[in-house]
Parts: structure tokens; sequence; C-alpha cells
């Protein structure tokens, strides 16, 4: 599939002028707004009355397993398929009603990106500049300063049929990039890359939020990948948002038992200091583990103490005053593999 061109320059619409005058008296509204979104086909509900506001600069993180309904829901933000119920309004604008409006200001990159193969990469962006209205100076400029945003410069004249997954997936976040969207939506951006590659195409979707304001909808259900640069997440299961927030607040209202737990890195390790810390008023359990290879502090022991509220300060004198050292010491809280696996579980419960 090939991210959307606009082929021609329309004049401005009524509804664009009223979006400015409303936008200068009452503040700036959200750049994504969803109000009971819901997309049927026959008696399968794809989206169950989804609402969802995003603010302008945000990375808002779409998860959820595959058939959770998150492409439908993006193909209806973009006025490509049609809504059963319920509005949307990206930038402003209706996309069932101003459909070009929307199209001209966001950017879509699906997760199987389609380009011309016998071209390169620099003519490939050259001619999305040029559908997008560039003069042929300017189409050529910004295609060449964008392939060096994206680390591709030095194959900027390879044609795309030798370039690796990963390099398809830079050269279409270029792509979305050259018509100079305010809002990018990416679907399932690091599907099948590498590692490495996951985590430089990550920073550079970072960096457009932070560095240039760019309103990102990333849809995944790769968590911890998401997890790195999103400022908040939905979790999407069966069509519906089961859960919305910052990873903070999301761990938070999922422990509602007010566990706390405090790990630790304690050498040397002994039963005399496991039962000083199980004394302790608070304390639920005391349990010591191996570390991870890549999280090991040399000779020390991994201990989680789990309490009723947060016993870190009494924790650590008792370790000290015990005669241990102690090298490390933090509150876990809960990730977001974690938070969505619990939201799950109560879901189909």
């Amino acid at each position: 599939m090939k991210p959307m061109d606009i082929r021609e320059k329309q004049p401005m619409m009524t509804e664009e002028k009223l979006l400015d005058s409303a936008n200068a008296s009452s503040g700036e509204a959200p750049v994504i707004e969803l109000e009971s979104l819901t997309k049927r086909y026959g008696a399968f509900t794809a989206v169950d009355n989804l609402s969802l506001r995003i603010r302008k600069g945000e990375v808002f993180g779409l998860l959820g397993p595959n058939g959770a309904g998150k492409t439908t829901t993006i193909l209806m933000m973009l006025g490509l398929t049609e809504r059963t119920a319920g509005s949307a309004r990206i930038c402003g604008f209706d996309p069932a009603r101003s459909a070009l409006q929307v199209k001209r200001r966001v950017g879509y990159m699906p997760d199987d990106i389609g380009f011309y193969e016998d071209r390169t990469g620099l003519d490939n962006l050259v001619y999305t500049a040029r559908l997008n209205g560039a003069a042929p100076a300017e189409a050529q400029k910004r295609a060449k300063e964008l392939l060096e945003k994206v680390g591709l410069a030095g194959s900027a004249r390879a044609k795309v049929s030798t370039y690796s997954r990963g390099m398809r997936q830079r050269l279409g976040l270029a792509d979305v990039l050259v018509k100079q969207p305010e809002v990018i939506i990416l679907d399932e951006p690091t599907l099948g890359i590498d590692p490495e590659g996951v985590r430089e195409l990550l920073r550079l979707i970072s960096d457009l939020s932070r560095n240039e304001g760019i309103t990102v909808l990333l849809s995944s259900h790769q968590l911890q990948q998401v997890q790195q640069i999103c400022d908040r997440v939905g979790l999407f299961v069966q069509g519906k948002l089961i859960a919305c927030g910052d990873i903070a607040t999301l761990s938070v209202e999922l422990n509602q038992e007010r566990r706390v737990e405090v790990e630790l890195a304690v050498r040397p390790w002994s039963e005399g200091l496991s039962a000083r810390l199980k004394a302790l008023p608070g304390v639920l359990e005391v349990q010591s583990g191996e570390w991870k290879k890549e999280e090991a502090i040399p000779g020390s022991s991994r201990v989680t103490v789990a309490c009723d509220r947060d016993l870190t300060a009494a924790i650590a004198s008792e370790v000290i005053h015990s005669g241990a050292e102690l090298y490390d010491m933090r509150r876990r809280e809960f990730g977001l593999d974690e938070i969505y696996h619990r939201y799950f579980e109560k879901k189909e419960e």
C-alpha cells in the first residue's frame, strides 16, 4: 500500500475558516478527537464505542493484539473506510466529510509500504513531494534533507528493490514526512525489523515529536518497544479501549491492592538478614533470586521485598545496620507488558 498522495491543491473550505476562528477564541483543540467511534461489519463489531483525545506534539501508542481493531480505527480516521456510528475530528476536520483536508495534514505509514522498486529512494521521495505540490527544486531539497535525517543519504541513489526491511521502513518515514504533515500515523512500524533498526526508528519518531512538535499515533502490538517513546498508551482489546494513560498512571490504577515492591542488590545475603527484613512491620514477603545476565552486579544477591506501603527507608536502614553492603535499591513499577496482560486478564474475566 502506498502512503497517501495529494495530487492537486484545492481551495480552502469553509470548515477550515470556522476551525481557525474557533481555535483563536477557545484555545487549541485536540489534534485527534474520537467520540463513540464504532465500526460494524454485519453482526461483527470491529471497533466498539471508541472515545479518545490526543494533544498536539504527543506520542500516543494504540496497543493491542492483531485483530483488535487498530487498523480499522486508523482507516476511519483517514476517511478510507466509513464509520458505522460516532464521530471523528482530525486536525479539526471530519474525515468522512473533508477527507482531502485530513490527507493534507496527516502522513500515514501502513505496515506494508509500497514503493516503485525499480526507482531509487531519492526518486520515490521526489515523486511524493511533487504529488503534494512541491516545485521541482524544493522537492529535491526536501527529499535529500529527509534521507539525511533518516540515515539513508548513502543509499539515496540505490534502487528500493535492494533495500532491507529496516531501510524501507526508514524510507517510509521519510515518505510520510516529505509532505510536511502535522500528524503522522504509523501502523506497526517496527514489524520485521532487527533490534538495532527498531532502536534507530524509535529514536527518529521520538525526535519528530520532541523537536518538531509533530503529533504521532503509533499502532503496535510490540509493547516494550512502544513503552520507550510514548507519552501515553491506550490498551485496545476486541475493539474496545480498556485502559488509557501514561505508564505511571496505569501502574497505580492496576495496583489496587497498593502492594509496593522494593528491589535490592545486597552483599552478602544471609538468612539472618532475610529474617530481619521479614520482621519489619508492613513487610509481606522477602524473596531472593538470580540476576539477569545484563543486570548482574558482581557478588551481590537480587532481593525483592513486598510491602503493604513504601518501606524503602526502613529496608535500607535494616540492611546497612546488619553490616551488609547495599549496591542498588529501587521501587518496582508495573511495566507496560505486565499492565497489558493484567488488564487483558481482567477483561477476559
